[in-house]
């Protein structure tokens, strides 16, 4: 039956399995968009809509895709009550979506709602969360409190103060750990026309007069000090694709230096210059201890009026097949022949590139951790029930199924939790299936470790991860 308490759970072994397994485990979402300030503050929410579609470019996604007018969408000019009933209109008929399962998943966890959301119900749901939304233990602590979260950890650029880490650090009465995730795209992404403003405030949070590409490293590295000493242990990186395009250095340093002067790079010069950042902050990252997630196969912001008028993260975005394998196992490499290989993970935003990431992790492993180097899991346009299923059998079919740090959010929104559940559901769902039908001996307590280590285990020991 529709999301009853074996949904998804199509055998006896998968449903064992979920319910004394995985179904209690905490919830370690390694990899964010949240904002941290939002949980110092304990935002409350005056509606569903500001906590369910709020920045949420799946959603607005799917109701463009479904003829909804903007204005009923992103629209500042329409109010809540009439954008959240578009969304039900939409919500109603979007079969085959992951947004239909991680919505009902989340009206039945957070607010109790057992029916369906559609135009119909949308009245009933409207005044049973918005009533819901005011009640005590609804604020944004709340929710994360009611999922069962241990740790969240933000994405946070090298100029950040990191103040409500800091806070939210020393108040001993939330238990969830909120840690800093070092994100330096706009410091390596030297195309962009914002480069040098972007550079004159790293400047200023490190003390280091950029002038050169060895400055630019010098600042960096004082800024992962800073992000250290607050608890940061991984780093994230969004790339077209992982290159490797090695140049001397005073090649570098030219490229630079004329993107200091002005100049914007040709294509080949972006990559020289990208690939010895790359280079440099894994090295540091290993110095520190630091995992490092690449985040790769995405064309960005592709709609140039929408994008010119909304900005970045707006729905955009699409899924790119131009990352060449060779390049991704040339870069890591590169970094082993240096000393330099940080414990990493690979996400591909292309299905397709699951065989060739699978096979490159088997070339780079290291005793120093399960899994050194990890398939990440599926990511943003693939965490749908078919993507997870591809990236967990690919994975085991060439890898090590069992070493997997399993799933995140990757969200914006505080109420996105399940996706924790939908995962571990299908986890469960594709071991069942192999052991009745012969493949892997029905053995609960291997199972019930495999499972455990998977949705909560792995991801502690791999980085590192203390109480707070």
């Amino acid at each position: 039956m529709f999301l009853d308490k074996d949904f998804l759970l199509n055998t006896e072994t998968a449903k064992r399995l979920y319910h004394e397994a995985a179904e209690a485990c905490p919830i370690i979402d390694y990899h964010c968009h949240i904002n941290p300030r939002e949980i110092w503050e304990d935002r409350k929410y005056d509606s569903i809509t500001q906590v369910w579609l709020g920045g949420d470019h799946y959603k607005w996604r799917l109701m463009r895709s479904a003829g909804v007018p903007e204005k009923y969408i992103t629209g500042t000019e329409t109010d809540d009550h009439t954008k959240f009933v578009k969304w039900a209109e939409v919500l109603g008929k979007a079969i085959g979506n992951p947004l239909y399962h991680w919505s009902h998943l989340e009206l039945r966890r957070f607010f109790g709602y057992e029916g369906i959301l559609n135009k119909d119900t949308a009245e009933e749901v409207w005044t049973l969360a918005n009533a819901k939304l005011h009640e005590a233990g609804y604020s944004v602590r709340g929710l994360i409190e009611m999922s069962g979260v241990e740790t969240i950890c933000t994405t946070d650029d090298p100029v950040d103060g990191l103040e409500w880490h800091e806070k939210l650090a020393a108040d001993k009465s939330f238990k969830t750990a909120v840690l800093p995730a070092w994100r330096p795209d706009k410091a390596m992404n030297l195309e962009k026309t914002t480069y040098l403003d972007y550079l004159a405030q790293l400047e200023q949070v490190s003390g280091v007069k950029i002038d050169s590409f060895a400055a630019l490293k010098e600042a960096l590295k004082v800024r992962m000090d800073y992000f250290h000493a607050h608890d940061c242990r991984l780093s994230d990186h969004a790339l077209n694709y992982v290159m490797y395009a090695p140049a001397d250095e005073a090649e570098v340093e030219a490229i630079f230096k004329a993107r200091l002067g002005g100049q914007l790079p040709t294509p080949e010069q972006e990559n020289i210059f990208k690939f010895a950042f790359m280079s440099f902050v894994a090295g540091e990252y290993v110095k520190r201890g630091w995992a490092m997630q690449l985040h790769y196969g995405c064309r960005r912001d592709n709609n140039g009026p929408m994008f010119r008028k909304m900005g970045p993260d707006t729905g955009f975005d699409c899924v790119d097949n131009s990352a060449p394998s060779a390049q991704t196992a040339a870069f890591l490499g590169h970094l082993e022949e240096l000393g330099a290989l940080p414990r990493t993970i690979l996400y591909s935003l292309n299905t397709n590139d699951n065989a060739a990431i699978d096979t490159i992790l088997g070339c780079f492993q290291k005793d120093a951790a399960v899994g050194y180097i990890q398939h990440g899991s599926a990511w943003w346009f693939d965490d749908h029930f078919d993507g997870m299923v591809d990236q967990l059998k690919s994975l085991a079919a060439r890898g090590y199924l069992a070493g997997f740090v399993g799933m995140l959010t990757d969200s914006r929104s505080f109420l996105s939790y399940p996706r924790h559940e939908y995962f571990r559901r299908i986890l469960c769902r594709v071991i069942g299936e192999w052991v009745e039908d012969g493949m892997f001996p029905d053995d609960f307590d291997t199972l019930a470790e495999i499972v455990r280590d998977i949705s909560y285990g792995n991801a502690k020991r791999y980085f590192g991860f203390a109480e707070k």
